[in-house]
């Protein structure tokens, strides 16, 4: 068959989509003709979309502006949702009005509101022109769109068009989406369903054994859902398929090009909806991941790879080794749970020569209270231990933080700032979400719900325009008191010197002040196209002040 797998807006173009770039490369292997394309890629489409985060920046006070594209991404997708669906330009308004106060807690006027309407107007008209394009050009018997939060309008918005101009092609959804909004046997996935009936196909999971068995009749076609169940748990052997297959993208346009070594989780945090979505947890075998890695630098004239993995622990020690063995002069940067080997300045120092060039490592919180109401299976001192044992050999730590976690208190909070400022010399940057509640999905989510209840972010009255609902717990803190913690976060992190990479100019500084505190850092991001950095990550001998912690008994499950 000739299929188009699209990615739609808003997904911020940092690397081509992954899930895509596998799909094409199974489906091509099996005899099928694929074109892949992001459309956020596409510079008309990218432009207009950032034009609307750019200016609903003007309309928000600075404090308010923390972390703004993480907040501001709930506004755009329920902007964009409600503008599909309006029937009342006077409801419509009012609409876009509540959106921003319930994520900002700050009010926006009619001619700020029209302005934001004029560029969501201006955007979907590109879109639109664009995708037809792209049917008549590709003339697919196929289409199939990836979904996540942020582009769920903007898909739907594609599947209606299809099959307005084109009837006959079969249209396919699948994506993360439906480990968060629109997780199955939910009120939010039933409403879904009936309200989608130009998408005839949705896959839910990993997808390329699914895909392909739809499209070659082995899978009944009068279904609409299709999960793992549909072929008894079955999963892809990742020692065994192809690369992914990024010959679609245009590279230049992306800072990072990712590869992978794993799905699925081995923990199930309690905001955390990873373990939901993938089921099972896996990992190729290491031999398979060097060469994976030594072909796509090869192929894509890359230094440096960003790791999707959910986690790289596993296999980082072993990877590390090969990478050593085979005297590969290749970065990778992934993501990383503190565990007793990260806190060992001696496996820290191992996994940096063999190309460990940042860890994104889930902190969370200073309060070990919280950790365990989280049931993150680490403990304070462990995280500090692990910041100071990947600083030491100068890994970049990109810390992630969930600020307003259910029983979180101000002492709690007060905790995480403290961590902050005991460990600023440690944190190359850090980024901060406000905890979102999902109906079903997270490690927690049940147990939250029959713990406080939950109620609706938006009115009941706005389901039509918004499509799917947004709860809250009725739980401290309260939804406004999290945005206000995560401004004050940003606001400390500022003081402290802890940037957060939204900009090259913050990227540059960032890595000007990691080289300045760190005398093993890393090279620069810059510094990775000077052919004198080829061989560095070799010569790193000694380590600087930290210090092997004992293990504590905590279980971490590998």
């Amino acid at each position: 068959m000739k299929i188009l797998l699209l990615v739609m807006p808003y997904m911020a173009p940092l690397c081509p989509p992954m899930g895509m770039a596998c799909l094409k490369s199974y489906l091509q292997d099996r005899g099928h003709s694929v074109t892949a394309v992001d459309m956020m890629a596409e510079l008309e489409i990218k432009e207009a979309a950032y034009k609307y985060l750019d200016t609903l920046k003007k309309f928000i006070p600075l404090f308010r502006q923390a972390y703004f594209f993480n907040v501001g991404i709930d506004v755009l997708k329920n902007h964009f949702m409600a503008h599909i669906n309006q029937t009342d330009a006077a409801k419509y308004n009012e609409l876009v009005k509540t959106i921003v106060y319930n994520n900002y807690y700050v009010s926006i006027d009619d001619n700020q509101v029209n302005r934001l309407n004029h560029i969501v107007t201006d955007l979907f008209t590109k879109e639109k022109k664009y995708l037809l394009y792209l049917l008549e050009k590709e003339k697919p018997t196929v289409v199939g769109i990836s979904v996540y939060r942020g582009t769920d309008a903007s898909s739907l918005f594609a599947f209606r068009l299809i099959k307005e101009y084109y009837p006959h092609i079969k249209t396919m959804m699948g994506g993360a989406i439906f480990s968060q909004e629109l997780i199955p046997n939910t009120p939010n996935f039933e409403s879904f369903l009936e309200k989608t009936p130009y998408i005839d196909h949705i896959v839910i999971g990993e997808g390329e054994i699914l895909f392909q068995q739809i499209l070659s009749g082995e899978l009944p076609g009068n279904k609409k859902v299709y999960t793992a169940a549909d072929i008894k748990d079955e999963i892809v052997n990742l020692s065994a398929i192809a690369l992914p297959d990024f010959s679609d993208f245009d590279l230049s346009k992306y800072p990072l090009i990712p590869s992978y070594t794993s799905r699925g989780c081995v923990y199930h945090c309690s905001f955390c909806t990873e373990a939901s979505f993938w089921k099972k947890y896996r990992h190729k075998n290491v031999q398979k991941i060097v060469s994976d890695l030594e072909l796509s630098a090869q192929k894509y004239n890359r230094r440096i790879f960003v790791l999707t993995d959910c986690l790289i622990n596993p296999v980082a020690t072993e990877l590390a080794r090969e990478m050593i063995a085979r005297d590969l002069a290749i970065y990778w940067d992934v993501y990383l749970k503190v565990d007793p080997h990260v806190c060992d300045p001696e496996y820290a120092l191992l996994w940096r020569r063999g190309g460990f060039y940042r860890a994104r490592i889930g902190i969370e919180t200073g309060s070990q209270r919280v950790l365990d109401l989280m049931d993150k299976r680490i403990t304070v001192q462990q995280s500090k231990a692990a910041l100071a044992s990947l600083a030491s050999v100068g890994i970049k730590t990109t810390t992630y933080w969930a600020v307003g976690h259910p029983g979180e208190t101000e002492a709690d909070f007060q905790a995480t700032l403290d961590f902050l400022t005991e460990m600023q010399d440690d944190i190359y940057e850090a980024e901060a979400d406000p905890f979102r509640y999902f109906y079903a999905g997270q490690g927690s989510s049940n147990t939250w719900a029959g713990e406080y209840g939950h109620s609706l972010v938006y009115p009941e009255e706005a389901t039509d325009m918004l499509l799917v609902k947004t709860w809250t717990l009725n739980a401290e803190p309260q939804r406004e008191e999290i945005y206000n913690r995560l401004c004050r976060f940003k606001d400390h992190c500022r003081k402290l010197g802890i940037t957060n990479l939204d900009s090259v100019g913050e990227l540059y500084n960032s890595d000007e002040r990691w080289k300045s505190l760190h005398k093993n850092a890393v090279p620069t991001f810059i510094e990775m196209n000077d052919p004198r950095c080829l061989d560095e990550h070799r010569h790193i001998s000694h380590l600087l002040g930290a210090q092997k912690t004992q293990s504590e008994d905590v279980d971490f499950a590998f």
